[in-house]
């Protein structure tokens, strides 16, 4: 299915832009395929959730987690199986956790503490297909997911709803997790990718 998608979509493309070259063509393909992994991860998750009777809950913590990961980026799994299974665990069984539990105040301070370090450090994390050569990008995405992270920590403190409350905050460690370079370790991945270009262009 996704092979035929694919085809059909790059083929369609080059009949109406002949003047695209090969390597234009696999842009296009990367992104392409990105979509419709996304797409289909997502409408799997989507049913799941809906007969677990959680998709409003999932919904918020996709919402909280991509409000992040849009500047902090992080690591990406290597094959589209192990990311369905990673994401259907993480969006389904938290959104779960998120319904039965309560974080005493002092706990959501101590988390908070360490997410705004950790993203500071550490965000935004690339990735060896998408390394961040400018440094002036870098710097600018590392602003911004700092202090968004700063925001939401703060409407974690404050907000009534516990369960609303326990979304943001596993949305952020969702990312948090994703920018380690002890998880990039662990899957074998490469980190700070941008360092392998000798020109880093500001």
């Amino acid at each position: 299915m996704k092979k035929k998608f694919l085809d059909y979509t790059l083929s369609s493309i080059h009949k109406y832009y002949p003047e695209y070259n090969e390597e234009r063509m696999e842009e296009l393909r990367y992104g392409l395929e990105g979509f419709y992994l996304s797409t289909t991860k997502l409408i799997i998750i989507t049913i799941l959730a809906i007969i677990l009777g959680i998709f409003k809950e999932m919904l918020i913590m996709l919402i909280m987690f991509n409000i992040l990961r849009s500047t902090g980026y992080g690591l990406h799994a290597t094959k589209s199986w192990i990311c369905l299974l990673s994401s259907s665990t993480v969006f389904l069984l938290f959104p779960i956790l998120s319904k039965l539990i309560t974080i005493p105040n002092s706990i959501k301070i101590v988390l908070a503490i360490i997410s705004t370090i950790c993203i500071y450090k550490y965000a935004p994390a690339d990735t060896e297909k998408r390394p961040l050569i400018r440094k002036r990008k870098r710097d600018i995405y590392k602003f911004i997911t700092t202090f968004t992270c700063i925001i939401l920590n703060i409407i974690s403190l404050f907000i009534k709803n516990a369960t609303l409350s326990n979304l943001i905050i596993f949305g952020i460690y969702t990312e948090v997790i994703l920018i380690l370079p002890i998880t990039y370790r662990i899957f074998h991945l490469s980190y700070d990718n941008y360092k392998n270009y000798c020109l880093q262009i500001d």
